[in-house]
């Protein structure tokens, strides 16, 4: 059984910085895809960002591309999210999801993932 635990989040101004970060347990972290999802309130879980274990390749929504950073440390089974220039619609919960089956074309579908954190709030005020 893997526990993912997110931790990382808090309140932040308009333009300001975060570094989410997910710790893995109790599974094969190394061949395991990463992602970071989100769901705002009143709204459906979105695709933040995903690494595929398999040929290293890291995927972005287009609304946090240039600004999101994903990253992993797999001797420490941790991933990242380091997020910059962060607006007021970044303020949801995020969450680290996991899975050892996905393909490029179901990274971006939460359905596809196996494990998930209990999720961290982001708060980002103007």
């Amino acid at each position: 059984q893997v526990q993912l635990i997110e931790s990382g989040g808090g309140l932040v101004q308009v333009g300001g910085s975060l570094r989410l970060s997910c710790v893995a347990s109790g599974g094969a972290f190394r061949r395991s895809s990463m992602a970071w999802f989100r769901q705002a309130p009143g709204q459906e879980r979105e695709f933040v960002s995903a690494h595929k274990w398999n040929d290293g390749s890291t995927h972005y929504a287009d609304s946090v591309k240039g600004r999101f950073t994903f990253s992993r440390d797999n001797a420490r089974n941790t991933v990242y999210l380091q997020m910059n220039s962060l607006k007021p619609e970044d303020t949801a919960i995020y969450y680290c999801a996991s899975g050892s089956r996905l393909i490029t074309s179901t990274l971006r579908n939460g359905a596809a993932y196996d494990y998930w954190g209990q999720g961290t709030q982001v708060t980002v005020s103007s």
